[in-house]
C-alpha cells in the first residue's frame, strides 16, 4: 500500500443533548480509533519501503469548538501533525486535509438534500478540486492542507481570533 486515504466518517443531525449517547460514542469511535488503527496497520511497510503517503480527511470544523464532530476532527489534525514531523523523515508522509463544505453525499445522509443545507453557495467545494489540492499538498509534505484560499482565510482567521469568539460563534450551531 503506497496511499491510505481516511475518509469514512458520518455526522449527527442533533444537538449534542439530543443525540443517542452511543451515536455519539460510535461517531467517536470511528473518527479517531479507525484511522488510527488503519494508520498502524499502514505504516511499517511504508516505512520498510521509505516510502508512503496518509491523507487523513479532517475538516475545516476542526478550528471551531464544536461538540463531537469538530472534536474528533481537531484530533485528526493534531494527530496528523505529530505524525508528519514523525514520519516524513522516514519517507512517510501525513497530511491532514481540512475542507470546507464539500459537494458529497454527506449532508444528504443527514437528511440535508442538496440545495437545502442552508450553507450559502459561495462556502461550497466541489469534490474533485478538494482532491486535487489535498493531494498537491501532500505531494509538497504539508502536514495540514486546507483546500481553495477562502477556507485558508477562514482557517487563518479562526486561529488568530479569541477563543471566547470562537466559542461564542460555535455556540450558534451543532
Amino acid at each position: 500500500m503506497n496511499l491510505l486515504v481516511n475518509s469514512a466518517g458520518f455526522g449527527l443531525p442533533l444537538a449534542f443533548e439530543r443525540n443517542d449517547i452511543e451515536d455519539e460514542a460510535r461517531h467517536l469511535r470511528l473518527h479517531v480509533e479507525v484511522p488510527m488503527r488503519l494508520m498502524h496497520a499502514a505504516l511499517p511497510g511504508m516505512l520498510e519501503r521509505r516510502s508512503g503517503t496518509i491523507l487523513n480527511i479532517a475538516s475545516a470544523s476542526a478550528v471551531m469548538p464544536r461538540s463531537t464532530y469538530g472534536a474528533v476532527k481537531n484530533w485528526q489534525v493534531q494527530f496528523s501533525r505529530w505524525a508528519s514531523g514523525a514520519y516524513r523523515p522516514r519517507g512517510v508522509t501525513v497530511t491532514a486535509v481540512c475542507p470546507g463544505y464539500t459537494h458529497t453525499d454527506f449532508h444528504a445522509r443527514l437528511g440535508l438534500p442538496r440545495g437545502e443545507e442552508g450553507i450559502p453557495d459561495w462556502l461550497w467545494l466541489e469534490a474533485p478540486r478538494v482532491v486535487e489540492e489535498s493531494l498537491r499538498d501532500a505531494g509538497h509534505g504539508k502536514a495540514v492542507s486546507v483546500p481553495s484560499r477562502r477556507y485558508t482565510a477562514i482557517w487563518t482567521a479562526a486561529h488568530l481570533a479569541p477563543s471566547g469568539l470562537m466559542a461564542r460563534l460555535a455556540a450558534r450551531g451543532r
